[in-house]
């Protein structure tokens, strides 16, 4: 039996709410804030002081938001991301309410209290929404990327790039690891 509320997704699908409205409005908002915060297209000069370009910044992000949403594969990949992106927020936010459960009130501060927690858990929130992006973009075979990187890194395992990269990142965990451990003890022994 199909509810009230569920026409009305219905409709709103059949609209165009979440293939035009909604990417152009998640597009043009984002850009207009850039472009807000970095005010890459000037300022005007006004008595309380240089304010952002609000007419250029306004139209800037209205065309990306529109040339956005007339590419049908930018489109399926936002609206593809951003739910998983949302379930990857919930996780974290749910993990984040069971482990404050066992601290007092303050602990939980990541950033002051919990530096090295915080550096990890922001490597794997990366890592975790380039994944994200990576498998709903897809080549002209229909395979996301994440599926054909996956497939190359199986059937190249033992070739000279895989293990060139392997090295590599493995070299270059060693120098950090060193360089970072003689960081540390200089500040001890000042």
């Amino acid at each position: 039996m199909v509810t009230p509320l569920g026409k009305a997704i219905e409709f709103f699908r059949d609209f165009g709410l979440f293939d035009v409205v909604l990417p152009f409005l998640l597009v043009f908002t984002l850009v207009f804030a850039i472009l807000e915060k970095t005010r890459i297209l000037g300022t005007l000069k006004t008595k309380d002081g240089d304010i952002p370009n609000k007419n250029l910044n306004a139209m800037t992000a209205f065309v990306v938001g529109l040339l956005v949403v007339a590419t049908a594969n930018v489109v399926r990949t936002i609206n593809e991301s951003i739910p998983n992106i949302i379930i990857l927020v919930v996780a974290s936010v749910s993990f984040l309410l069971m482990i404050g459960v066992f601290m007092k009130t303050g602990d939980l501060d990541f950033t002051e209290k919990h530096k090295k927690w915080y550096a990890v858990f922001v490597v794997i929130m990366f890592i975790a929404v380039v994944a994200i992006f990576l498998n709903s973009i897809y080549d002209a075979d229909g395979n996301s990327y994440l599926e054909v990187a996956g497939f190359f890194i199986i059937e190249n395992w033992d070739t000279a790039i895989i293990t060139s990269l392997l090295f590599l990142g493995v070299m270059l965990l060693a120098i950090w690891y060193i360089t970072h451990e003689k960081k540390a003890k200089e500040k001890e022994g000042s």
